[in-house]
């Protein structure tokens, strides 16, 4: 059915009357909700080198141009992440940089890297030393890529983007439906807490939209790790001609999405390209993770609210305002999750949802630590409105 898909082994049948249903949709059909919720991140950036060349992406660099962090740098922009009272390091690069980036490769054999993906597991390391919980988006991998990461990750993503086969995917280096999908799969199978998303505005129809939505459902109930779905407009920049999607279709699209999820699985809208408050009533119950201390390295030009500014979008919908960690509370040990929280089903091979380094992470005896549990717990100093 989608791109790539039989070359994956995706075995994926989206319901046709749960499409026509779903494209009858509007935000006069869903409930707002009652909470919303963000997390506190540092971003970085391990590098900017990618396989891919998508049209309307200004995050990668060409060969000869890609940024790569030193652990020192690393270790850096963490300790000034956990001092401003982040939880999260975001650590996103563009998928496993090919052939062409020679430099990038030489670099890290120097560190004594054998790939990309061992240098993340080594950044991991350093954002738990420093007191920060890993939330990695390094692309597509495979499920023993996802075996290795997951120890040392206290969730993961990848944006399935859309299931359509768009020409902003073209080229001799392009992403597939069939591959993303893969990812999310993968994830599922190895039981790793799972952000994904789709991306509004690159080509796409409606019928794609809810097609997209409907897949990560499929694959969030075979192995419940689907943790949120991000719906997030395209935005012109420099590289990309692409207009922005209206607020009609920006409400629109949002309802469909909390419709078509289980009520579990959090809608998540950017707070600094999309108008956020205009949106809550939709049915959003997430801002995603946003940074005190660094830009959006993916889309600079616009930047991140303050807390006011996410007070601002709570207010317009009423809702509690509510940090989070990077891992939803559902997923957290029973120790650490809040009373009112329901645990997630067991995750698919393996033991716990969270691994050992992370879990002894947030129950260290140190100021991170008391930050962590404090946040787990509802009782960060970002819980705000009675909760």
């Amino acid at each position: 059915m989608f791109t790539a898909a039989e070359e994956y082994g995706i075995d994926l049948s989206v319901d046709a009357e749960r499409v026509e249903r779903l494209l009858s949709v509007t935000p006069a059909d869903v409930e707002p909700a009652e909470r919303l919720t963000f997390a506190r991140n540092v971003f970085v950036p391990l590098t900017t080198a990618c396989r891919y060349t998508c049209t309307y992406c200004t995050y990668y660099d060409v060969p000869g141009e890609a940024s790569l962090l030193s652990p020192a740098e690393v270790r850096e922009r963490c300790r000034v992440g956990a001092d401003a009272g982040c939880t999260e390091a975001l650590f996103t690069f563009g998928d496993d940089p090919d052939d062409r980036y020679a430099e990038v490769h030489a670099r890290l054999a120097e560190w004594g890297f054998d790939s990309v993906h061992d240098y993340l597991y080594r950044a991991c390391e350093i954002a738990l030393e420093e007191g920060l919980l890993p939330h990695s988006n390094p692309g597509d991998l495979t499920g023993s890529q996802f075996a290795d990461l997951r120890e040392v990750n206290a969730s993961m993503g990848v944006m399935l983007e859309t299931t359509a086969d768009v020409d902003a995917h073209n080229g001799g280096r392009r992403k597939t439906p069939g591959q993303r999908l893969n990812t999310i799969r993968a994830a599922g199978r190895r039981g790793v807490p799972f952000t994904t998303g789709i991306l509004v505005g690159i080509g796409e129809g409606w019928r794609d939209r809810a097609e997209s939505l409907l897949a990560v459902r499929e694959l969030h109930e075979r192995h419940g790790h689907v943790q949120e779905v991000i719906v997030q407009n395209v935005v012109p920049n420099e590289r990309s001609d692409f207009a922005k999607p209206d607020l009609e279709t920006m409400r629109r699209v949002v309802a469909m999405a909390r419709a078509a999820l289980p009520p579990e699985v959090s809608v998540q809208v950017p707070p600094n390209l999309s108008p956020a408050a205009d949106l809550v009533d939709c049915g959003v119950d997430d801002l995603g993770g946003v940074s005190p201390v660094t830009d959006d390295y993916i889309n600079p030009d616009y930047a991140w609210p303050d807390l006011d500014g996410l007070r601002a979008v709570a207010d317009a919908g009423g809702m509690a305002l509510r940090e989070r960690l990077p891992t939803y509370a559902r997923f957290l040990p029973d120790d650490l999750r809040p009373a009112s929280v329901d645990p997630a089903p067991a995750p698919t091979n393996r033991e716990a949802w969270l691994p050992p380094a992370v879990r002894d992470r947030i129950r260290a005896d140190d100021v991170h630590g008391r930050r962590l549990r404090g946040v787990a717990r509802g009782e960060g100093p970002l819980a705000v409105r009675g909760d």
